[in-house]
């Protein structure tokens, strides 16, 4: 399977390439960084794939492209490939609600799977926070999260979303709208990921967590979804991370 990785060089696209390099059933068949990137026209590894600007990946011949970049590129990107089949996987979180509404057109397209987190056994603790949100939904939620210092100080991707399906869950239940969650946002020395979800009955307290230990786990995650849509033959449509689960 070729394999386009776009943001290349940023913290999960290089493990994602490291992994797609040393697995001998895949091929690393672009990787993509910002144009101003120091590493534009430099060998990857050593090898014949030079690092290229993201307007290389029309030229590519990919089996599925990975997107881990900014909002920005993400949608460039799919401006670039315009009306071309290539299946996509999105681990680019922050879009603005009009860039969403833009990914789901293109994905008439191509199949197209997005996900605010692709670390293996989260799909499994987020049904369980919002399970348990919906049959409790008296219960009081709040969300925290801890990131590496380096991460801006605003709401991951994770946690937005977290927020959101909490809220829908509780809102269902209930018969009307609930509050909004609370995210308490935390930025603590290399921590790659914690996240929290806080239900509170008062006389009782649920609380789940998910702790992520490394990296990579983002990438097998995210290789693991690209593998699902291509080896599917998935039909044109936007796809979530729970889909790839499902079969």
């Amino acid at each position: 399977m070729r394999i386009g990785v776009v943001g290349a060089s940023g913290r999960v696209g290089t493990h994602l390439v490291e992994l797609i390099l040393a697995n001998p059933g895949l091929e690393l068949a672009a990787a993509l960084v910002s144009p101003r990137s120091r590493l534009v026209g430099m060998p990857v590894n050593g090898g014949s794939i030079e690092y290229r600007p993201p307007e290389a990946a029309i030229k590519s011949h990919c089996d599925v492209m990975i997107d881990f970049s900014t909002t920005a590129a993400s949608m460039n990107l799919q401006a670039d490939i315009g009306s071309k089949p290539i299946p996509v996987v999105i681990g680019t979180t922050g879009f603005s609600v009009e860039e969403d509404e833009q990914l789901t057109r293109y994905a008439a397209y191509r199949p197209i799977l997005v996900s605010a987190n692709f670390a293996h056994g989260f799909e499994a603790f987020r049904l369980a926070a919002t399970g348990f949100a919906n049959r409790m939904p008296e219960a009081d939620a709040s969300i925290a999260e801890t990131y590496h210092a380096r991460k801006k100080a605003n709401p991951s991707g994770t946690s937005m979303l977290l927020a959101q399906q909490l809220h829908e869950a509780r809102s269902r239940a209930m018969g009307f709208s609930a509050p909004e969650p609370p995210i308490i946002v935390h930025r603590e020395g290399d921590t790659v990921g914690i996240n929290e979800v806080r239900l509170d009955l008062g006389s009782a307290q649920a609380i789940f967590t998910y702790r992520v230990h490394t990296l990579a786990a983002y990438a097998e995650g995210a290789l693991a979804a690209a593998q699902w849509l291509v080896s599917r033959a998935s039909p044109s449509g936007r796809y979530s991370l729970s889909d790839s689960l499902a079969d």
